[in-house]
């Protein structure tokens, strides 16, 4: 996952602190933005011992993360998210008319 690239979320599943902390968080479905893609903890009370890789995302905007002493904002584990396929739209056309193209040649 890299920055800008379009993700869908696949778990929209908080446990009710989660819900509590945060002030927007992913609906299952919808479409979003990778604003930042960083190296976070595990678990977000008392701070985790263990990594995982966090996503900002440009349609939501959350506060700062209380244990992190960079003061990074509340993101969400990348696992929440698969990418989605998409090719930008000179891409896709490039690909249409090729498959037109190729239809012809039969």
């Amino acid at each position: 996952m890299i920055k800008g690239q379009k993700v869908v979320c696949v778990n929209d599943s908080f446990p009710e602190l989660v819900r509590a902390i945060y002030k927007e968080l992913p609906v299952k479905d919808r479409i979003y933005t990778i604003r930042e893609v960083f190296l976070g903890r595990e678990k977000v009370v008392k701070g985790g011992d263990t990594a995982t890789v966090g996503l900002l995302l440009e349609e939501l905007h959350n506060p700062k993360d209380p244990f992190h002493k960079g003061e990074q904002e509340l993101g969400f584990s990348s696992e929440r998210f698969a990418p989605l396929n998409e090719l930008p739209d000179e891409q896709e056309e490039e690909a249409a008319a090729g498959v037109l193209q190729g239809s012809w040649a039969n």
